[in-house]
């Protein structure tokens, strides 16, 4: 027993050695751009699906509670319910297309069948949320579940994955903040560079190429040019008749 314990010790040491350190990852030295979880004085509208209804009413209980636990209030917060995946974009570029909210948060399940069905609604929404995005300017969370059983969807809505409504509603907040904070910068930048010249949008006459211009009003410049020729050659022919 006396002849285990020392070795004991150096295989305890040894474990200890091979043992990895963690170590938090170093801050960029430059200045970056961040949002924050707060959705206090944020509207948000939410996006959901009728079908497969025992998953999306789940995540859509957590995108709300994950909003209210952000600082949202119920008031700021509107559901838009469509019938299947494949509505969703539509209904989410509408709510985006009014103005009144900071995010939109897109919530359904496809589960794979037997067909291409699954494979060609998925490849659509997911299209058509990010095109709503950017075209939109205003940000979309995707909190579509795309899973190959029913396991895999209850899994993500609310057991062994978490909550994918919950995330979806994070995200969304995060990005309304980071969307503000983005905006902010842009115009403070385009105070400071038009303050002392001309604004950053005006552009001279000699910039704009010849061919970009207003073709009525070229046509208009060619007209009177015609015009001119004329009248001079009728007053030369009347100055030849005199004498």
């Amino acid at each position: 027993m006396k002849n285990d314990s020392p070795q004991r010790h150096r295989d305890t040491e040894k474990n200890n050695q091979n043992k990895f350190v963690v170590e938090n990852a170093p801050k960029p030295a430059l200045s970056t751009l961040e949002g924050s979880i707060n959705a206090s004085g944020r509207r948000f509208a939410i996006v959901v699906s009728r079908f497969n209804a025992f998953i999306t009413e789940r995540l859509l209980l957590s995108a709300v509670d994950g909003l209210v636990r952000s600082g949202a209030t119920k008031d700021d917060i509107d559901v838009a319910r469509v019938p299947g995946a494949f509505e969703i974009p539509l209904a989410a570029r509408k709510l985006a297309e009014t103005g009144k909210y900071d995010a939109v948060i897109c919530i359904g399940c496809l589960l794979r069948g037997d067909t291409a069905h699954y494979d060609v609604i998925v490849n659509e929404v997911t299209r058509g949320i990010g095109q709503s995005a950017q075209e939109t300017g205003v940000p979309h969370a995707f909190g579509v579940l795309t899973c190959e059983n029913l396991e895999q969807a209850i899994d993500r809505a609310g057991l062994k994955m978490g909550n994918k409504g919950f995330e979806a509603a994070l995200a969304a907040v995060e990005m309304a903040s980071l969307n503000e904070a983005i905006g902010l910068r842009g115009s403070a930048s385009g105070r400071q560079q038009s303050g002392g010249g001309q604004p950053l949008s005006a552009v001279g006459k000699k910039q704009v190429p010849h061919s970009a211009r207003n073709d009525k009003s070229n046509l208009r410049n060619d007209k009177a040019d015609v015009r001119n020729g004329k009248s001079k050659k009728k007053l030369r022919s009347a100055k030849t008749k005199r004498k």
